[in-house]
């Protein structure tokens, strides 16, 4: 167990102190096998569970003594256990919060008392022993690295004989042992899961499936090449300029039965693409496909193929030309970034020795003019002679650095700067107050730098004029040295006024290139407060494109910024100034954590720097201050998994939910957007209901003057009404009505929550009568012609399930709203296209003249039969459920079978997609009832697969199986087929099930089989 606390557990520890296990899937799984193997301890060993550690498991409990009861003496704040050790000491004792533990009887009774807590005491037992077997067994079997040797300690004394307390030794280290192995191999298992691509791993693969290509019959493929023979020296063999967006390779893959597939492997996974050439951009399509498209194209023999690339499945959607045009922009400053004096950041290699020489001059002329007679940081040179190093010259390449970073953080996803205005004239009286400043600031001594600080911050510097005027002028570059200087007073001075001025897109992308940020992660390691606190709020500002949030992180400024949110002023409601100081710090670090969070590595460098527990510390304060960047900070970050998971575990909901009702919308808004994000989960929307949440969400619907309110309050309603519990305390609140009433006049991000949260609602039949009465139906059907595909996947759900009420159903009707449905399958995206299909599907059943209906549609049963050629199983599955429906009018189903419905539903029989199983086998049960249909359908080798589906888990499958094969069986040759297949085996015990309907399929189908061997019997013997 030692070595897997040791060495699979996540540990973290925030600023200083032992570490804490941080709270992720790895650690809660290796929590719960733990509590399982102590749990059955007593019961598996009994004897061993008597044994007495050599010293007491010793840790801090949420346990009260009143959760103890028989086997325990409570006097006041101790609790002992009747159970006592050889030498009179209690196998059990709870003084105040501490608990001792000397034998796992006892730590399994624990367990047992703490019920749902368990795994916090589990958590803070190891938090607290970190090598529990020393204290078990005794520090000769403390975990060790190399070579352990204690086991065969232990075996010469049991060979020795005469000890029993060593045979129980040797077993429970034995069992701890086999613990630690299993925990091991667990952990291994997950975290192989996260283990991304790279040229050897790609490498492997190729030459493996290599050996299985050759021209033949028998073979995989028919050949798999790479499109270029030179390889890298880091193993790549895609271009250098495709190798920064993290591309490996680039395959031509010949399959024996489709034409050959062009693919990109790449450290996110395997992609399939247009046509590449070396010196050429790869062409992605506009939708960039999934290499699950693979199993269409090569199908029978190159199925190994799609086994190889499905593992590393990803999506791209990026356009090379659109990132040439960033590319190219991002390196060409414009004409007053040139005047003043910072072109130094783009110059190029090829400038000639003229201009070189020009520049270097230039930058002797600056340098000259700025002060020198403040001292900078850790050089001896006095204080008259020292010069501030022109930051053009320091970290001129930190925009580059690391630029073959994952894909997530790549630089198209920064806020491009804006171009203002460049005239130069009809300048006001501020833009040459500051230029005179500008002089004093460069060479005046350290008293007159201050001056010259406090005097600039007089000016209103968030007018953009003092912004640019600070800027062109060249003393943005002199504040930033500035801050590398000792002098604390300007130090202050540059912070406060960078503070203000780095609001401006400009500002903010000219303090990234300058090396700004660099030094501002600096200085929060200062021992002056005020220091800390502004330069925190200037990253916070500073941080809000992805390569300042990369700076930021690459240079340990994560682990920093969380580091000022620990502090003891949390919760307390009168703050001593020293307490005040502190919750202000700990109120900039949350600021500038809420811009890094952002980014996708910066949320795993906050939880690995341990800001999950002081983020939830923080959240309990009842300053909305800090809650405001609290709360964002954490509904930025509940877009992952593990911070999600935190949320829930660690008591988050119940205090967002008391934000709720706050009196900040900004507040009330994060909160809303963090229970949108994390309530997918069902326990958290049960949470969110005990805790009271949802009446405070049905009251901010109040407010839809706020549309961010509005669209986080609206989702988070929507998630929680996936839960049916919370469905029917929304209709005691009123909000299916509120809703209804928010269907008009909203942006199409509400209205995407809108219609979702009224999806969910619609499952119930008094909350569909609901929105009919309240007059939702005519919106509803007029967002089906919008363009939003999030909306129209929403949207489509709510009609389909409205539909299921034959009174809803005449208005849909009566507005067209069938035709717009059907019109819906033309629709490029799949999951708008199999949403349509279901909504489809109880519009025909509930319509009057459904057989009419539908044939009306110019060319909609074609384009239904033409959808079971898409390779997306939702599809496959709503398609076949809208045929069943389509098949039930007989001149429907003439004109599907003539559009070729029979061999298509035959070539999706062989799947394992148990809700694709169940609706194809009702698709073929009604098809057969036209023609020669059982006929083709055994022809088309249909029978066979179906059998199979008798062997499914889900009972559905089974009733829609049997009737299809009831139907088949009609035909002589189908029922040799089955009978071969081991149908009657497989249908007996459905002759008994309790579904009527099953029962007849079932016996109906052998009596068929029955009735065909007794003609045989009678034809061959008369």
């Amino acid at each position: 167990m030692g070595a897997a606390l040791a060495r699979a557990a996540q540990w973290t520890a925030a600023g200083s102190g032992t570490g804490t296990l941080e709270i992720t899937p790895l650690n809660e799984s290796l929590l719960n096998q733990i509590i399982k193997f102590v749990e059955d301890f007593s019961a598996r060993h009994p004897r061993e569970a008597a044994f007495v550690f050599k010293e007491p498991l010793e840790w801090k409990t949420q346990l009260d003594c009143s959760a103890f009861g028989n086997g325990y003496e409570i006097t006041e704040a101790t609790v002992q256990s009747e159970a006592k050790a050889k030498d009179g000491q209690s196998l059990l004792l709870l003084t105040k919060s501490t608990l001792r533990v000397r034998s796992f009887d006892q730590l399994s009774h624990v367990l047992q008392i703490a019920m749902e807590k368990k795994l916090k005491e589990v958590q803070a037992c190891l938090e607290a022993n970190r090598d529990p077997i020393v204290q078990i067994l005794g520090p000769e079997y403390g975990t060790v690295e190399g070579e352990d040797r204690s086991i065969l300690h232990l075996l010469e004394k049991v060979k020795k004989g005469g000890d029993p307390e060593t045979e129980v030794k040797m077993k429970i280290f034995l069992l701890l042992h086999q613990l630690d192995l299993q925990l091991l191999n667990s952990s291994l298992k997950q975290i192989s899961q996260d283990v991304r691509l790279n040229p050897a791993a790609v490498n492997n693969e190729v030459n493996l499936l290599k050996n299985f290509s050759e021209e033949g019959e028998d073979t995989v493929l028919e050949s798999l090449e790479y499109t270029s023979d030179y390889v890298f020296s880091n193993g790549c063999r895609a271009p250098p300029w495709r190798q920064v967006h993290g591309e490996i390779c680039y395959l031509v893959i010949n399959p024996h039965d489709t034409d050959p597939l062009c693919i990109t492997c790449s450290t996110a996974g395997v992609f399939l693409n247009g046509e590449y050439r070396f010196f050429k951009e790869p062409t992605y399509a506009k939708n960039f496909q999934r290499m699950g498209v693979v199993e269409a194209k090569v199908s029978g023999q190159s199925q190994s193929l799609h086994d190889f690339v499905e593992k590393k499945v990803g999506e791209k959607v990026k356009s090379s030309a659109s990132r040439r045009a960033i590319e190219k922009k991002k390196l060409e400053p414009s004409m007053r970034w040139k005047n003043a004096g910072l072109s130094v950041l783009h110059r190029k290699k090829h400038i000639t020795a003229k201009a070189a020489r020009k520049d270097a001059e230039e930058d002797r002329r600056r340098s000259s003019t700025v002060s020198p007679k403040i001292k900078k940081k850790g050089n001896g040179i006095s204080s008259e002679s020292a010069k501030i190093q022109p930051a053009s010259k320091r970290k001129t390449s930190a925009r580059f650095n690391n630029v073959s970073e994952s894909s997530s953080e790549t630089e198209e996803d920064e806020e491009q700067p804006v171009r203002h205005h460049e005239g130069g004239t009809d300048l006001p009286s501020e833009y040459w107050g500051i230029q005179k400043l500008a002089k004093y600031l460069k060479g005046g001594n350290p008293t007159a730098t201050v001056i010259a600080l406090c005097s600039m911050k007089d000016f209103n510097l968030a007018q953009e004029t003092c912004q640019m005027a600070i800027r062109d002028i060249g003393c943005l570059e002199v504040l930033i040295n500035l801050l590398d200087t000792e002098e604390i007073k300007c130090q202050i001075g540059s912070l406060k006024i960078l503070k203000e001025i780095s609001q401006n897109t400009l500002i903010r992308h000219a303090i990234a290139d300058l090396g700004g940020l660099e030094i501002m992660v600096k200085i929060l390691d200062s021992l002056d407060r005020e220091l800390k606190c502004l330069a925190a709020e200037t990253i916070a500002n500073v941080a809000r494109f992805k390569r300042a949030q990369r700076t930021v992180r690459q240079h340990g400024g994560i682990k920093r910024l969380v580091g000022l949110l620990g502090c003891d002023a949390v919760g307390s409601t009168s703050l001593t100034p020293y307490q005040a100081k502190d919750t202000e710090m700990a109120r900039c670090g949350a600021l500038a954590l809420w811009s890094c969070s952002k980014s996708t590595k910066n949320k795993e460098a906050i939880r690995k720097a341990g800001g999950i527990p002081l983020l939830a510390r923080w959240l309990k304060c009842s300053h909305a201050n800090i809650l405001t960047p609290v709360v964002g900070t954490l509904q930025e970050c509940a877009s992952t998994p593990s911070y999600r998971l935190a949320i829930k575990t660690e008591g988050m909901i119940e205090y967002l939910v008391k934000n709720l009702s706050s009196e900040h919308e900004e507040l009330q808004m994060h909160c809303a957007s963090a229970i949108f994000k994390c309530a997918e989960d069902k326990e958290t929307r049960d949470l969110v209901r005990q805790h009271g949440g949802l009446q405070p969400l049905s009251v901010l619907l109040a407010n839809s003057e706020n549309k961010q309110l509005l669209a986080a309050v609206t989702g988070a309603i929507w998630k929680c009404a996936i839960s049916e519990e919370n469905v029917a305390k929304f209709r005691e609140y009123k909000v299916i009505e509120t809703l209804v009433g928010l269907l008009t006049d909203q942006p199409e991000e509400v209205l995407v929550n809108i219609v979702g949260a009224l999806g969910e609602c619609c499952q119930e039949s008094v909350n569909r009568s609901t929105i009919r009465r309240c007059g939702g139906i005519p919106p509803l059907v007029k967002l089906l012609t919008g363009t939003n595909q999030a909306l129209l996947v929403n949207v489509t759900k709510t009609v389909g399930a409205c539909a299921t009420e034959p009174e809803t159903m005449i208005i849909i009707d009566r507005l067209d709203g069938v035709r717009l449905l059907w019109s819906l399958l033309k629709n490029p995206n799949p999951d708008i296209q199999a949403s349509a299909a279901w909504a489809i599907c109880p519009c025909i059943d509930n319509a009057k003249d459904a057989g009419e209906m539908v044939r009306s549609f110019v060319g909609g049963l074609e384009l239904v039969v033409n959808l079971l050629k898409s390779k997306n199983k939702e599809v496959l599955a709503s398609v076949c459920g809208a045929i069943t429906n389509i098949a039930k009018d007989e001149e429907n189903l003439a004109v599907i079978t003539d559009h070729g419905v029979v061999p298509l539903l035959s070539k999706l029989a062989n799947t394992n997609n148990d809700k694709l199983r169940r609706h194809l086998a009702e698709a073929i049960s009604n098809c057969c009832m036209w023609g020669r249909n059982r006929v083709a359908f055994g022809e088309s080798n249909a029978v066979a697969p179906l059998v199979r589906y008798l062997r499914s888990n889900d009972p559905s499958v089974h009733r829609a199986t049997a009737q299809a094969l009831y139907q088949l069986s009609e035909d002589p040759n189908n029922c040799i087929t089955m009978h071969e297949n081991g149908v009657v085996k497989l249908l007996l015990p459905m002759v008994g099930s309790t579904d009527e309907t099953l029962q007849e399929a079932a016996a109906g189908c052998i009596a068929n089989i029955r009735r065909l061997a007794l003609a045989t019997e009678k034809a061959k013997y008369g």
